[in-house]
């Protein structure tokens, strides 16, 4: 693939994506990916790795169920040995290959996938409740006028 600068381009179903559906609240969609294999002018193989997908988290902050939408790409340096890392340039990631050089695109792109994800998913949608804030919206309309100092307890305690 390397050698002929291939390129290859399609669609796969999330739900064939055992790995990431463990990371997932849903399984629905497809992921649309591009692949180009080729070979720079330091002789480094790479393949460069697009892909688009709308993922279904879990909001770690309300915990309701949410869709991401996660772009991926990256080069990919194809190396065989661990030590041949090192000679990757700065803008080309490892990706160790067997010995006969062959790789499942799939799980490529998959591994893509889950790198892109965040730790810690929270929709950017999303506030804390108000149980949790301690915040109360009325409170808001019937003190617009006054401010209250944090500190006035600690000048009750001084005197």
């Amino acid at each position: 693939m390397v050698s002929a600068r291939r390129s290859f381009e399609g669609t796969l179903p999330i739900a064939s994506m055992a790995r990431l559906c463990g990371a997932l609240a849903g399984t629905d969609g497809v992921v649309q990916f591009e692949l180009d294999f080729g070979c720079d002018s330091m002789g480094t193989n790479y393949v460069d790795v697009r892909a688009q997908a709308s993922l279904a988290l879990i909001c770690q902050r309300t915990l309701e169920p949410f869709v991401l939408p996660v772009t991926v790409n990256t080069r990919l340096g194809l190396i065989k040995q661990e030590r041949d890392e090192a000679g990757l340039p700065p803008d080309c990631e490892p990706l160790l290959v067997a010995e006969d050089g062959r790789l499942n695109p799939a799980d490529v792109i998959e591994d893509e996938l889950l790198l892109a994800l965040p730790l810690i998913p929270i929709n950017p949608d999303s506030s804390l409740p108000d149980e949790v804030t301690g915040h109360d919206p009325e409170e808001d309309s019937a003190g617009e006028g006054r401010s209250e100092n944090p500190f006035a307890v600690l000048r009750e305690l001084k005197k």
